[in-house]
């Protein structure tokens, strides 16, 4: 739903649609609305303004009129000319092309439609996959950030790889999963979407495949994809990714393998431990080198995942992902790589020629809570936290959808991947649920022919939330399977 951070007033002498027109002139004038650029459409605003559309219709009328607004059949509506460009004969620059002359690609329509409305009050989130904000560890960062105003004598930039002390408590971290990475194999990131972005950019030429399995997390996906990299999917069971798409292949340059074995985004999977060797045993065999997205590793329920790939990695094969994202919170944007030492330092290179390093203070932050313990104090609280969650999640989904969908018992994680057993359009549904006050993710963002799935999260909505939405969607699923199709 698109979002508008003004209101008409209903008090207002002034009629709704000349209200409507002042607010889209001054934002041409501004050039908010630059010319050439293409305006909501009629039913975005007439939504995200409360009204009705033939209001909406009579404003741009006006402005169409006024010479500033053009109407393009199914195109929808562009500015033609701002007020300025009508007094004098200088043209204002083509913003429209510029736009569309980016190289990284824009989101799918729905993921978008996401993004714009996960902030929307009142909006039940059944998908957002981090933590709730009952989570945060007020007490635990309270004495944190106490504590460095004593501690922190500047907050300049920090070396390419990032902050020293927090990589040697990294490195200390890593050793206890039993990975051996030195404090120089480790890079500091703002977050584990940013490590993906460097080595598309800095370790793989476009036109390079990339095997994921399938589905796969939207942004990873999408991150490859802009960076003219071709995907290639491997099916997955109960057991992880499946080898069988391996076993076939010869070595060859220029691809590489990204997993997420531990807690699966979207499917929740555990990749087994023997499925584990037999990965690392083909991708040796072919040389092919592996990302390891391991950011939810430490939020298991019942019993720890097996040990990292990079655990197993004497050869220097994987490239280790971590964050605190997931953890701690996603505002801190810190993650880690680890990875062989040349790699590092060209990654890091990357870096600094991007964002000339992640936040110093989050940086500090974050090494005085490793130093001091809290990290696993914290963690052993969200378990026992998102274990009763999953737990009620998992009776609300008895209670309102069974018949209606399909799910496994998440070991970890966040997600549930939820199966709709109904033969029902999941373009309509998630409509439909939009103007409900009901915000999920379909299965298409994980895998364009994925079927009819939902990301179901647990993490983040209260359970009285939780359990009126889901009851909701079972609704609206109802509703949707008894229509003709």
């Amino acid at each position: 739903m698109y979002r508008i951070d003004w209101q008409p007033d209903d008090s207002s002498p002034l009629p709704l649609y000349l209200q409507i027109k002042t607010y889209m002139k001054r934002k041409i004038e501004n050039g908010e609305w630059p010319v050439g650029s293409r305006i909501p459409t009629q039913r975005q605003l007439a939504e995200a303004l409360g009204i009705n559309r033939s209001t909406v219709v009579t404003a741009l009328q006006e402005l169409i009129a006024d010479g500033l607004l053009e109407g393009d059949g199914r195109r929808g509506t562009k500015v033609v000319n701002n007020p300025w460009s009508l007094l004098t004969s200088r043209t204002p620059p083509d913003w429209d092309s510029y736009v569309q002359a980016g190289w990284h690609r824009p989101n799918l329509p729905t993921i978008q439609t996401i993004n714009e409305t996960e902030f929307q009050a009142g909006m039940i989130r059944l998908s957002t996959g981090e933590p709730s904000p009952s989570l945060y560890p007020q007490p635990l960062l309270g004495e944190v950030f106490g504590r460095l105003a004593s501690r922190i004598h500047t907050l300049g930039y920090e070396e390419p790889r990032g902050l020293l002390p927090l990589r040697e408590q990294l490195s200390r971290h890593l050793q206890a999963l039993g990975i051996v990475a030195s404090p120089a194999s480790i890079l500091i990131v703002s977050g584990a979407l940013q490590a993906l972005q460097l080595i598309s950019l800095g370790l793989v030429k476009p036109g390079a495949t990339m095997i994921t399995e399938s589905p796969s997390y939207l942004h990873s996906l999408h991150v490859f994809h802009s960076a003219g990299v071709r995907l290639a999917g491997l099916e997955m069971d109960s057991e992880g990714i499946r080898i069988r798409g391996l076993t076939d292949l010869k070595p060859q340059p220029n691809r590489m393998l990204y997993t997420i074995p531990s807690f699966h985004n979207p499917t929740g999977i555990v990749m087994s431990e023997r499925r584990r060797i037999e990965l690392l045993q083909e991708c040796e065999r072919l040389q092919l080198p592996v990302i390891e997205d391991d950011v939810y590793r430490e939020l298991w329920l019942d019993a720890p995942p097996p040990p990292p790939l990079k655990a197993r990695d004497p050869n220097g094969l994987v490239l280790y992902l971590g964050s605190v994202s997931k953890t701690v919170g996603p505002g801190l944007r810190t993650g880690w790589i680890a990875g062989p030492e040349p790699v590092i330092r060209r990654l890091a290179d990357l870096k600094m020629q991007t964002d000339y390093g992640s936040s110093s203070l989050s940086q500090w932050a974050l090494t005085e809570w490793f130093e001091r313990g809290f990290h696993e104090e914290h963690l052993s609280r969200v378990r026992i936290v998102l274990r009763q969650r999953r737990d009620d999640v998992l009776d609300m989904l008895q209670k309102h959808l069974s018949g209606l969908a399909v799910w496994g018992v998440p070991a970890g994680g966040f997600y549930i991947w939820l199966g709709i057993v109904p033969p029902v359009s999941m373009n309509a549904l998630f409509t439909r649920a939009l103007q409900e006050g009901i915000l999920f993710n379909p299965g298409t963002v994980y895998d364009s022919l994925g079927g009819p799935y939902i990301r179901l999260s647990y993490s983040f909505e209260s359970a009285e939330r939780l359990n009126f939405g889901l009851r909701k969607l079972a609704g609206l699923i109802r509703e949707l399977s008894s229509q003709p199709r």
